[in-house]
This record gives C-alpha cells, structure tokens and sequence, in this order.
C-alpha cells in the first residue's frame, strides 16, 4: 500500500487500524467503480488513505 508520507508521519494512532480500513475503503470505491478514481486515474489505494488521513471518510471498530 501506498500512504502518504507527511499524514502517516503526523499519525498518532494504530497503523495497523489504518491500514485495514484503507484495504476496506479501497475494495469498497473499485467495487463501485467510484468517479474519483475513474476521472482522475488514480491508484485505489491512494485515494483511501487520503480519504482516511483528511477524515472525509471514517472508520469503526466492531467486537
């Protein structure tokens, strides 16, 4: 996976959380085949994480 370097170097909490909420959310927009990634040609997982790092989108943690 691909992170960006500045928001994972400013990221205080669990890496492993984070890293498996980016391989969800990057499942979850190639599966939809989300317009954001279409347009811009982007890497899926990319997009994830910077969706997760700028908190546009948000994850949970269930027992």
């Amino acid at each position: 996976m691909i992170f960006p370097l500045e928001q994972l170097i400013k990221f205080k909490d669990n890496i492993y959380e984070i890293t498996c909420a980016a391989s969800r959310r990057a499942f979850q927009l190639s599966m939809v085949k989300d317009p954001v990634i279409e347009a811009n040609d982007d890497k899926v997982v990319s997009v994830a994480a910077e969706q997760l790092f700028d908190k546009s989108v948000t994850y949970s943690i269930e027992n």
